[in-house]
């Protein structure tokens, strides 16, 4: 079969995860995006690291269509050896075998370990509806209890499983984390041009939270100049609060090279003012600098104090700090 991406390397010099994608085939096709399946090995990927908020993660697909201009996944389509950004948004992985996969692989889960879903791809992004991938692993997890899971999604789609997710938090310790940029629509448009609007995330917050389901507001990343004002940091709080969310996280824009290839260009479209601060924030770095988390930080806790929203510092039981996390998620890869 004649190679889906002609600008791979000869298939005889790949290894790994880069040799299985190149061996993927077409499946489905979507707005501009291709989907292909892949040849699954595992769904499970250890975190040694003593400084994560979790013991093992799970990203049910590989590439996210949602298309953020600042995610910083994008380098994780490098281990494919896809070096161009856009891949990442264009081509999205789906794994085969996952939940019979993750039922085998479950046995190495030991007691206190917890487990993340969606540190590196959204499993609610629009491949859910066509594949279920999500789905299965879902119901497999219903199977089981004792289990401490994290889920983070910027999807609506995730109240389609909300049977689901009931009866798993019913045996384990699960919590949503619902990330929320902005209350703008046409901002969040601009950012994240095929995610679902606000409104709709909220939405979707205070049904998982009816339904008894711990779920909190990931507002991140927090954009220097875009969406740091006081006001629109209010605004995210308020509707948080509003939707009955049990916490809000406030995480500042985290910006690797391979991301900035597709950030920078959007910035100078759209916000040309904002580019040298950028340049200049980020030359020799991948975070902002401390004093701007802190300031950050105390001005979101003082907002949560003000709608009477607690304020998310740990993750997943870990007693990692919310801004923390976001500099350890760079280092997965599903």
């Amino acid at each position: 079969m004649e190679s889906l991406f002609p600008h791979f390397k000869p298939q005889a010099s790949l290894v790994g995860i880069a040799k299985l994608a190149a061996q993927g085939e077409a499946i489905s096709e979507g707005h501009k995006v291709d989907y292909i399946s892949l040849e699954n090995r595992s769904m499970l990927t250890r975190c040694d690291s003593p400084r994560m908020p979790f013991s093992w993660q799970i990203n049910p697909y590989r590439g996210c269509e949602f298309a953020c201009k600042y995610c910083y996944a994008r380098y994780t389509h490098e281990f494919m050896e896809m070096r161009d950004g856009l891949d990442f948004e264009r081509k999205i992985y789906v794994k085969k075998h996952s939940a019979w996969l993750l039922r085998q692989e479950l046995k190495q889960v030991r007691a206190g370990q917890s487990i993340a879903i969606g540190t590196a791809t959204d499993p609610y992004q629009p491949a859910e509806r066509k594949f279920g991938i999500t789905r299965a692993v879902m119901e497999e997890f219903a199977r089981h209890e004792g289990l401490s899971l994290g889920l983070v999604t910027k999807s609506d789609l995730i109240v389609r499983d909300l049977d689901l997710l009931r009866a798993i938090a019913a045996k384990n310790r699960l919590r949503i984390h619902v990330t929320i940029t902005t209350t703008d629509t046409n901002l969040a448009r601009m950012l994240e041009p095929r995610a679902p609007r606000p409104d709709l995330r909220f939405n979707a917050v205070k049904k998982l939270v009816a339904a008894g389901i711990s779920t909190s507001v990931n507002c991140a990343p927090i954009l220097p100049g875009i969406t740091d004002s006081p006001k629109d940091l209010e605004s995210v709080v308020r509707e948080a609060a509003a939707a009955c969310a049990t916490s809000v996280a406030a995480i500042p824009l985290f910006l690797k090279p391979c991301s900035a290839k597709v950030f920078m260009p959007f910035l100078a479209e759209h916000f040309p003012h904002l580019l040298p601060l950028y340049r200049a924030r980020y030359a020799d770095r991948a975070f902002l600098p401390k004093d701007y988390q802190k300031r950050i930080s105390m001005l979101v806790s003082k907002l949560c104090r003000k709608h009477g929203i607690g304020l998310r510092n740990h993750e997943s039981g870990v007693r990692t700090p919310g801004i923390e996390l976001s500099r350890q998620l760079n280092l997965f890869a599903a």
